[in-house]
């Protein structure tokens, strides 16, 4: 079992970006920030439980971190940089800290690093698994325009919450239910510590408008970079600044490499 991708080749030498998209996203999410990023072999991924990666399921963080493997393996991608918005940034985040072999480095836009309060957990528990049966038991354009209206996408626009609710509600919801189970930041371990001590470099973008993950990004070990004009969603928000961070990133962490 291995994860879906879509794959677009580069030049001879330069390391591949492998992108991580958010919940409810799939493999088109990253690829308008990717393509200005042609000198790169990209592979984009569907995670579990979305887009043609619908029938593939995790039970947890660690299984994510194994099939992640598996599935690089099965792209002959041994040397690889990491690319993960909000879920995709989670599981980033926590496959680096398994020290995977032939990971080059990590960047992260708007994924947390995990809860430290068990009150904080719990109650992260009782709204997803709340979240999971709305979403395998109504219509997922009844669901998703009440998921767009949580304060983290309070930067969007009307035309782009409706255009995401839209886009959104081609999914399965039982599968979305399973991977938002798996996956909840309730049963994340806190990363900060091991990323701390992790040896990759770790570069964290978040938008302007993003309150709250600026401030989380603050408490990483990590070189921080706000993105202008956007808020949780800066990738679509505001894609040709993203793709200019990510450019100015990896030149300036591989410059000696190639």
């Amino acid at each position: 079992m291995i994860l879906s991708g879509v794959q677009q080749a580069g030049k001879p030498g330069y390391p591949w970006l492998v992108f991580l998209h958010g919940f409810s996203g799939d493999c088109r999410e990253w690829q308008a920030v990717g393509k200005q990023l042609g000198e790169y072999s990209r592979l984009y991924l569907d995670l579990p439980g979305h887009g043609a990666s619908g029938d593939v399921a995790v039970t947890g963080f660690d299984g994510m971190s194994t099939l992640l493997t598996r599935t690089l393996l099965s792209y002959n991608i041994l040397n690889f940089w990491l690319v993960g918005y909000s879920l995709g940034g989670r599981i980033a985040m926590f496959h680096a800290c398994q020290q995977p072999k032939g990971l080059l480095g990590v960047i992260v836009e708007g994924g947390h690093p995990g809860l430290q309060d068990e009150d904080e957990r719990h109650a992260r528990w009782t709204s997803d698994r709340r979240w999971a049966t709305r979403f395998r038991t109504e219509p997922l354009e009844k669901v998703f325009t009440d998921w767009y209206q949580q304060p983290v996408f309070a930067s969007l626009t009307d035309h782009q919450r409706k255009a995401l609710i839209a886009l959104r509600s081609q999914n399965n919801g039982a599968t979305l239910a399973k991977m938002l189970e798996a996956t909840s930041l309730a049963v994340q371990p806190d990363l900060r510590a091991a990323i701390s001590v992790c040896n990759f470099p770790f570069d964290y973008i978040y938008g302007e408008r993003d309150q709250k993950f600026a401030a989380l990004a603050a408490e990483l070990d990590a070189v921080r970079h706000a993105i202008p004009n956007a808020g949780h969603n800066a990738h679509r928000e505001n894609p040709d600044a993203v793709a200019a961070s990510l450019a100015q990133i990896l030149r300036l962490r591989i410059k000696d490499t190639l």
